[in-house]
């Protein structure tokens, strides 16, 4: 049994309304196929098809104000409510309470003791690693959650190799960006094809996507569309190779943003949770999901024994 988390920032469950959401005005066919023709948009879920399962997740967790990136994901990795805890939504990057939390134990640490093989997917520059040495910049709550369970972060050779990805998918970041112009290049349907490969080698792989929040916060509609189909093809070559009676894919968000081209800001919205594989895990996965805070339970549920949950 197997899971890939392929975790998206900044994605919120937004109105239907092609005119202000990226996501009700872009075509997602492989989505649409996948949702028998529901969309990611509020109203929608719940949806139960032969494929895939969509919900509503709650990200303000009965906090006031708007959620944020570093106490949604580190409730996302550790099943505490973590903005109750502080009492406040906290980000972009972890302070020192969410710190604390992280490295007494999350997703990564409680998977490792049980045996099972994890791995975080994202390749990271040099000057990333340059920067932790430093000590002028800290990872995020993802990174810093799999570096508390002594997983090794991959590197510019990891993905020279194959075993890793960009964080556009593609490699165009790192060519253009970066100025990495040997970085290998793939399209969408080849990166999501690879990455069903590549999450075979794991009980638990896990993935970051932060462009979509990105583009949320710098309101250009058209790089929104064009990230929104990049993940679709990405989608499309992964379901094509996904064993569905070996796991699930689990697809979520910290809380919203790219759903609304009106604010710069995050969202209240509600974050989807797109479950694909076999139904009967599915619906085991998906009991009593309603927020956040339940996607650990959820994992775990889903991976251990119950002799195995601490």
């Amino acid at each position: 049994m197997r899971l890939l988390f392929l975790f998206l920032d900044g994605v919120g469950l937004g109105a239907d309304n092609p005119g202000e959401n990226p996501l009700a005005a872009t075509q997602l066919p492989v989505v649409e196929t996948l949702l028998e023709g529901g969309k990611l948009v509020a109203g929608q879920a719940p949806i139960e098809t032969q494929q895939a399962t969509l919900l509503e997740l709650d990200a303000c967790l009965n906090v006031p104000g708007i959620p944020q990136s570093a106490s949604g994901q580190a409730t996302l990795l550790t099943g505490i409510n973590v903005p109750a805890l502080l009492g406040e939504h906290y980000g972009p990057k972890p302070n020192r309470p969410i710190q604390a939390i992280l490295e007494n134990g999350n997703l990564f640490t409680t998977l490792k003791r049980a045996g099972k093989k994890c791995g975080l997917l994202n390749a990271f520059p040099p000057g990333y690693f340059q920067f932790l040495d430093s000590g002028r910049r800290l990872p995020g709550a993802i990174a810093m959650a799999a570096l508390h369970a002594g997983l090794k972060l991959k590197t510019r050779q990891d993905l020279m190799e194959g075993k890793a990805f960009s964080a556009d998918f593609t490699g165009i970041g790192w060519r253009e960006v970066l100025g990495f112009d040997d970085a290998p290049l793939m399209n969408p349907r080849e990166a999501g094809e690879k990455l069903a490969w590549i999450a075979r080698d794991y009980d638990f792989a896990m993935f970051e996507h932060w462009s979509t929040d990105v583009a949320g916060h710098r309101q250009d509609p058209d790089e929104a569309k064009e990230i929104l189909i990049t993940l679709d093809s990405v989608l499309g070559g992964l379901t094509e190779q996904w064993q569905n009676k070996e796991g699930l894919i689990l697809i979520t968000s910290d809380h919203g943003n790219i759903e609304t081209m009106d604010s710069r800001r995050h969202t209240t919205n509600p974050v989807p949770c797109l479950l694909i594989g076999d139904l009967e895990l599915r619906r085991k996965f998906s009991q009593d999901l309603h927020n956040l805070a339940g996607i650990y339970p959820a994992i775990l549920r889903l991976l251990l024994q119950p002799e195995e949950v601490d």
